[in-house]
């Protein structure tokens, strides 16, 4: 078993970097139907959240509140969703994703419904620097 921190290939090209948290990293899910963050902590080999220990548990509801208030600071929505599933990647992330009454998987859950509509480049970029310019002054 690894004790260095390697981000999993499957979330690494499914998402892009917004942002370094102390514990998480933050990364934008490339699918422009949802606005949909993960935050990945920095801990190798973990799959569950209570593998954390208590300090590292505060630490990621802290940081799940900052980017839920980022995310629909930037991405109105009617519902946050939160999950951390781990069925088909194992590596320890939680899914913040803001829903909207309409979008293309209500009300049903985003994950494995339909295809992924990457972000236009220009559309990306403008969302993750909005997204790390409120996380980098809320983590202060």
């Amino acid at each position: 078993m690894s004790t260095e921190f390697t981000l999993d290939p499957r979330l690494a090209g499914d998402s892009v970097p917004v942002i370094e948290l102390p514990l998480c990293s933050v990364r934008l899910m490339n699918d422009a139907r949802f606005a949909w963050l993960l935050l990945v902590p920095r801990r190798a080999a973990m799959s569950e959240i209570h593998e954390l220990d208590e300090i590292e548990r505060e630490r990621l509801w802290r940081e799940i509140g900052l980017v839920s208030d980022a995310l629909r600071a930037v991405a109105p929505c009617d519902k946050l969703n939160l999950g951390a599933l781990g069925n088909i990647v194992r590596q320890l992330h939680v899914h913040v994703v803001a829903r909207r009454e309409g979008d293309a998987a209500w009300p049903g859950p985003v994950w494995g419904s339909g295809v992924a509509e990457p972000y236009a480049a220009p559309v990306r970029e403008r969302l993750v620097a909005a997204l790390h310019d409120r996380l980098a002054a809320a983590a202060g």
